[in-house]
């Protein structure tokens, strides 16, 4: 039996960096930086002032005060984007806007609220410091600074500071395309009228929120009947065979995609299609890991070498698998360095019960931290997420999960006031 971090292991060799391509600036957000960017000049790039008020020279105005202004005749009206550069001479002021460049002579900006609001003169209640409310060359960058590492993700703030330092395209890695399907004859549309038998499909909504959630487009195949042939034509569409162009299948006419995610049919049923379809393929593996839920596992590549993770068919072992293998996989493919959910220490609020020599991922509500003996924010608390536990059907229970709590194969019960590690799956 294989353990979680080999088959995670064997999960993040399959992909690499998606391809690089250059992306104008207004649809840079939420891409990969496959490059670095570095300023091509300081910013700011000229002193400017930080204030509405007058750019003045501190030596005329060291006698300043409230009861005794010093008056200073305006020489010049500075808006921001002006390119005028007076001479600020003793005696004399420039009344200047937020941003606009400090005019030469001048040393310090006086706001405003300072003075009498003066436009021909202007009276000057306070004596500046040298350097007050001037906004120094390269303060936020030098020439050559690094601005923004390649795989960082492109936020609004990143996007931002590219356009600060004058990009209007940056090179990024192309958005993953990850088809995703489920397997089951008994899988029907939501909404349709269920027959004995049938199931409303919810694990390729499931996964295509996932893969979303995760920065990749998706393309939501919707349910796959326990049918070796109509599979086998689904996934050589998706591999990018040309010989299937043209032929009826659910994946018509989508092309060649970057990863495919599937559930359902990974075990040891009699109608488990997917491990009947791929079992021969050379590049694919079926495996145990020691896990719950989630212990059957599919993973390698089509014979085109597309990826595939094929994930057990019940929701919550889906959901569980989906967050501890393919997730970290596809921002791997995104170009993403940092994979991993972030990690919080908490306390069990109700114990459960573990299975036996396997890692359990128990879905978990998280609860404010319960104060401490001095009234002091404490520990994070916990509770199962259902009151079935990690049940692997439960996924209507599964709704209400912001982590999973892992526990140690070695663990055989898990008490209240335990301390346990939890994935946060909510953010």
């Amino acid at each position: 039996m294989r353990t979680i971090t080999e088959h995670r292991a064997a999960a993040l060799v399959l992909v690499g960096p998606s391809a690089e391509v250059e992306i104008a600036l207004a649809d840079l957000d939420g891409h990969v930086l496959a490059r670095d960017v570095v300023a091509p000049t300081a910013l700011p790039r000229w002193d400017n002032s930080a204030m509405d008020g007058y750019a003045v020279r501190v030596a005329d105005l060291h006698a300043a005060r409230e009861d005794h202004p010093v008056e200073l005749t305006v020489l010049a009206d500075l808006a921001a984007g002006s390119d005028a550069a007076p001479q600020v001479g003793p005696g004399t002021a420039a009344r200047i806007m937020t941003g606009a460049p400090v005019p030469p002579g001048a040393d310090a900006v006086v706001p405003v609220e300072h003075t009498d609001g003066g436009t021909s003169t202007v009276r000057v209640r306070r004596a500046p410091t040298p350097g007050a409310h001037v906004r120094r060359v390269g303060e936020d960058v030098a020439a050559g600074d690094l601005v923004l590492a390649a795989g960082c993700r492109m936020g609004p703030a990143q996007v931002a500071a590219a356009a600060s330092v004058g990009c209007s395209t940056l090179t990024v890695h192309r958005r993953p395309r990850v088809a995703v399907l489920s397997t089951g004859s008994e899988l029907v549309e939501p909404g349709t009228s269920l027959r004995r038998g049938q199931i409303p499909d919810s694990n390729s909504f499931l996964l295509a929120a996932a893969v979303r959630a995760a920065g990749c487009d998706v393309v939501r195949l919707g349910a796959v009947p326990d049918d070796a042939v109509i599979l086998r034509r689904v996934l050589d569409e998706l591999d990018g065979h040309p010989e299937h162009e043209g032929e009826p299948g659910l994946a018509d006419g989508v092309g060649r995609v970057d990863a495919v995610v599937s559930s359902g049919g990974v075990s040891m049923g009699a109608y488990d299609v997917v491990k009947e379809v791929l079992t021969a393929e050379p590049a694919m593996e079926f495996v145990e890991v020691a896990m719950q839920p989630g212990k059957p596992q599919g993973l390698g590549r089509l014979r085109g070498g597309t990826p595939v993770f094929a994930l057990p068919g019940n929701p919550v072992s889906a959901f569980v698998s989906f967050e501890v293998f393919v997730r970290p996989a596809l921002l791997r493919l995104r170009g993403l360095g940092e994979v991993d959910r972030p990690m919080v220490e908490a306390v069990v609020q109700d114990g459960w019960r573990t299975p036996a020599g396997r890692a359990q991922y128990m879905p978990v509500v998280v609860l404010p931290p319960r104060p401490g003996a001095g009234g002091e924010s404490g520990d994070l608390l916990v509770r199962r997420a259902a009151r079935g536990g990690s049940g692997s059907h439960l996924v209507a229970g599964l709704a209400a999960a912001q982590g999973l709590a892992l526990v140690e194969a070695d663990v055989q019960e898990v008490q209240a006031g335990d301390r346990v590690r939890v994935m946060l799956v909510d953010r």
